[in-house]
């Protein structure tokens, strides 16, 4: 005699699903129909139930199912994906939780549709000491742009479900509010966990068409011509920034995640260049887009009182550090066509440019050149967020000529955690090949994203390590003056001795070390199929002495190069 397989009315009727299940299933329902097509699933006992209903709908077409073993690697992956379209990751209870605040906090930051969805012990089970149970509800605080709870419901397990899932989505998204982020969504389950029936999902379900009514586009602000203006594209800059560089013929400063870097008028080194005589100094006027994060010449440019600092942002996720902006729109226009003016204006930037190009001839293996090959080589890029992305701003943008990399870095809270991870929710997401140019002490902080289950979908990841043994930024900064070497190493240069091609090959990917700007050449233009490791051994005792130098040698290139257009 078979043992019962459910609740049921009577013993002549169906068996019916037990609750833990049937919510499980109804809230996976509505995650599809609100748009969501991928899931990253961190494996776990008090979630099964929805482990159980992703799987199914995986394989009834529905959805994409991403399993990885590491909470907070799972989350990060999660987060890469939602880099181009919403994501939704799954945990058990406990400190499962608690491991996906990182990329919680980069999603926020950034503006990432992340649905976060973690599994919970029914009510009576909290605050009694019951195993794997922390308060969750409430957990991210104000990091997420909408939180919720489902309670375990014996009696009508469904009831709530699709209401929450409307709303956490449509929060995701951005749709009523213009200000896309995480949410959080903490579901109860009461035991059993495990499914007693089958499940056969059918077609997919149809599209939610009551998510409320979109956020209407801003009323551009028209600004005149005249002022010598520049136009900063933060971080997530994008197609705004573009449209008025090309309108206005201004001066473009666009960091390398700005989606900016192939603007009209995008300048090289233009963090070096704001401390020439005949450009920094004399900006009447900024257009700041984006999350300009960088390097502290944009943020003293930004703080100053002495030029007009306008901000483009729509809805409330703009950006003004120093509390400077005269001026906070949603969009923006230009007037009429470029003045004489205006034209010799941008015409000054655009030969201290090309010197500034010209210096960084030769560097080919340091840390600007390898980051500018990378870009060169085009596709998906993802950068460090420590010294990787900073030698690929002073880099500069690319030749129009070469294929354009499409950049992104975590820039929300410029973390160094998860970058692997990220950047294989992106190959994931785009179903295309994906570089990663990082550090090594990033490279460590994440080497866990290089795992992949063996029942996983492989990524075409090709990982760039810049080997310095140690955090080579700080030697940049104060903190690698000549006063305080006695204490660098240990407190900010962190030398890890990193094996790297032994730490690839434990997770299972190829290893090349490159010496020469041709074999990098030919490992970018190569990478292989699969995760592998390209590492590429800088001279970290260095790291002071080359920046300074670089520094200097781009300088005396634009000042030569001004000095001859002035002649």
């Amino acid at each position: 005699m078979s043992a019962p397989t459910g609740p049921s009315t009577g013993p002549d009727l169906p068996r019916m699903p037990v609750p833990s299940a049937a919510t499980a299933r109804a809230l996976v329902t509505e995650l599809v129909a609100a748009g969501v097509r991928d899931v990253v699933l961190a494996p776990g006992s008090r979630s099964a139930p929805l482990a159980y209903a992703l799987q199914t709908c995986e394989r009834a077409g529905w959805l994409r199912l991403h399993v990885r073993i590491d909470e907070r690697s799972a989350a990060f992956v999660a987060l890469g994906i939602a880099r181009v379209r919403p994501a939704a990751v799954v945990t058990t209870s406990g400190t499962a939780v608690a491991n996906l605040h990182p990329a919680v906090l980069e999603a926020a930051h950034s503006g990432a549709p992340l649905v976060v969805l973690t599994a919970d012990r029914p009510h009576e089970l909290r605050g009694v000491g019951a195993n794997q149970t922390t308060d969750q509800v409430g957990i991210f605080g104000s990091a997420v742009r909408w939180s919720g709870e489902l309670p375990a419901d014996d009696a009508v397990p469904t009831r709530g479900v699709r209401s929450a899932v409307v709303r956490a989505v449509a929060a995701a998204r951005g749709l009523r509010s213009g200000h896309p982020g995480p949410v959080h969504l903490n579901v109860a389950f009461r035991d059993p966990l495990a499914p007693a029936d089958g499940w056969v999902p059918g077609a997919a379900p149809a599209a939610h068409t009551d998510v409320g009514p979109a956020v209407a586009p801003a009323v551009p602000v028209v600004l005149d011509r005249g002022p010598r203006t520049v136009i900063v594209a933060g971080d997530g800059a994008g197609a705004p920034a573009v449209r008025l560089a090309a309108a206005s013929g201004w001066p473009v400063l666009a960091e390398p995640g700005s989606g900016a870097r192939h603007a009209p008028g995008a300048v090289t080194a233009y963090r070096t260049l704001l401390s020439e005589p005949e450009l920094g100094p004399r900006i009447e006027r900024v257009v700041q887009f984006g999350r300009p994060t960088l390097s502290r010449p944009v943020s003293a440019l930004l703080a100053r009182t002495d030029a007009q600092v306008f901000v483009v942002g729509p809805g409330p996720d703009w950006v003004d550090v120093a509390g400077t902006a005269a001026g906070v729109f949603g969009a923006v226009e230009v007037a009429g066509e470029i003045t004489v003016d205006e034209r010799a204006w941008a015409g000054r930037w655009a030969v201290a440019s090309t010197a500034a190009e010209r210096a960084l001839a030769g560097d080919e293996l340091g840390g600007p050149g390898v980051a500018r090959a990378v870009l060169a080589a085009g596709g998906t890029v993802v950068l460090g967020s420590s010294m990787s992305i900073r030698d690929a701003d002073l880099a500069g943008p690319v030749a129009q000529h070469e294929p354009a990399a499409r950049v992104f870095a975590n820039r929300g809270l410029a973390g160094i955690d998860g970058t692997i991870s990220t950047a294989t929710g992106l190959a994931l997401a785009t179903g295309g090949p994906v570089r990663a140019l990082i550090g090594d002490l990033t490279f460590q902080h994440d080497v866990g994203g290089l795992a992949r289950g063996r029942l996983e979908a492989e990524v075409d990841l090709q990982v760039i390590v810049l080997n310095d043994d140690g955090g080579s930024i700080f030697a940049t900064l104060e903190h690698g003056a000549p006063a305080h070497s006695r204490d660098f190493d240990r407190l900010f240069a962190t030398p890890q001795g990193l094996d790297v091609a032994a730490l690839a090959a434990g997770f299972g990917a190829r290893h090349l070390l490159v010496a020469t700007a041709a074999e990098l050449g030919t490992a970018l233009a190569e990478p292989g199929p699969g995760r592998s490791v390209v590492e590429v051994r800088l001279d970290g005792a260095t790291a002071r002495a080359r920046s300074l130098a670089l520094t200097e040698r781009i300088r005396d290139a634009v000042a030569e190069a001004l000095a001859d257009v002035d002649g």
